[in-house]
């Protein structure tokens, strides 16, 4: 009977421990399952972090429910992030897509940002979407192709506009050629055509001048004709070169301001640039009328070269237009005083290539006034009390 109890005994104990390992086996098996689960939900998988951290591209990743585990600060300041969500739907399709399928995709899109953000330019980026891992992450980097694509549409009119004034004047010299030769037997003809060749013929130079010294300033190359440069002589050179186009309008130019001002530049952009803006100023005044060109200092150790006219004055919708290249307030007019649409994009140029700003206050019917600020060189001696 004893024997019988004691073998009872030791059949339950074994049940029991046969129970307890096949339970200890099965929690086994289940936290092993669900270490790298729990990674996951909780993050990134290791070292995936470190990797994206350094990562030009805008990057998001997105868990096998649509929401946002890591996004960049890049990605949310452009829009594509908002809380724990991808808000463009684009960028969400080709994320479900390619958790789908496993296949890497690539496009360009468009990420307009809400008018609530006070921006509605849209910015334009290169997408490459790829699925990370095996438990439904999906990695989204976005390449900003903005500024790219500004430079080739810039390019693009600039081209456009190049052609379209180049083909005025050889259009013209092509037909004047031909006029000429038609009339070869009235020397009165000839002399008015060939005066009007001679003409186009000054307008297609000072085109190409201007453009060869668009292309010297505009690069992100330093100049390599720094020196210290008298505004003195500056103001006096570009007076000199204005000189002959105001009188012909009857417009006085005068002089003032402080004397013996010094800058670091190349003295013929600078020359050019105040030439061209005296030029603007003799043009677009009446005639009889006068244009100032003053030098001052300033108390935060600038120079500048304010030119002052009583002209025809510029719309203040303009105003932010006026230094672009080839952009013209009134185009007949423009190309009735032989303006080139360049001047002020080249003073523009030169003034940031000598590490200066140009500005301009202008009112319709009261003139305008243009400022070169520029950085003093060797401030002159206050004089001894």
């Amino acid at each position: 009977m004893e024997v019988e109890i004691v073998a009872g005994l030791t059949a339950l104990a074994g049940l029991a421990v046969g129970l307890a390992t096949g339970l200890a086996v099965r929690v086994s098996e289940r936290a092993q399952q669900a270490v790298p689960t729990a990674t996951i939900q909780g993050g990134l998988p290791p070292g995936i972090a470190s990797v994206l951290s350094v990562l030009r591209s805008s990057a998001v990743v997105v868990d096998g429910e649509d929401r946002v585990v890591r996004a960049s600060s890049a990605a949310r300041a452009f829009g594509m992030v908002a809380g724990d969500r991808l808000v463009v739907d684009e960028l969400l399709a080709l994320a479900r897509l390619v958790r789908r399928d496993g296949e890497i995709r690539e496009t360009e899109i468009q990420v307009v940002p809400s008018p609530a953000r006070g921006r509605t330019e849209g910015r334009w980026f290169a997408v490459r979407v790829a699925p990370l891992g095996s438990h439904g992450l999906v990695l989204v980097l976005a390449e900003d192709l903005t500024e790219m694509r500004r430079v080739e549409a810039i390019r693009r009119d600039f081209v456009a506009n190049v052609s379209h004034e180049l083909k005025t004047p050889v259009g013209a010299l092509s037909l004047l050629a031909e006029t000429v030769e038609n009339a070869a037997d009235d020397p009165e003809a000839v002399r008015r055509f060939a005066g009007r060749m001679q003409h186009e013929s000054v307008r297609l130079t000072n085109l190409v001048q201007d453009l060869m010294t668009l292309s010297r300033v505009q690069g992100d190359e330093p100049l390599p004709d720094m020196r210290a440069v008298s505004l003195d002589e500056v103001v006096a050179e570009a007076l000199d070169r204005a000189q002959t186009k105001a009188a012909a309008r009857d417009i006085e130019i005068v002089t003032g301001g402080q004397d013996g001002l010094t800058v670091r530049g190349d003295d013929d952009l600078l020359v050019t640039a105040v030439r061209n803006l005296i030029d603007n100023a003799a043009a677009y005044s009446p005639e009889g009328t006068r244009v100032v060109v003053a030098t001052r200092q300033t108390d935060d150790g600038q120079v500048e070269i304010n030119v002052t006219d009583q002209g025809i004055g510029i719309p203040e919708g303009d105003l932010e237009r006026i230094f672009e290249r080839f952009y013209r307030v009134d185009p007949a007019r423009s190309r009735q005083t032989g303006g080139t649409g360049l001047g002020l994009a080249i003073v523009k140029h030169v003034t940031t290539k000598h590490g200066g700003e140009v500005t301009v206050w202008s009112k319709e019917g009261s003139g305008s006034t243009f400022t070169i600020r520029l950085p003093l060189l060797n401030p002159p001696t206050p004089p001894n009390p």
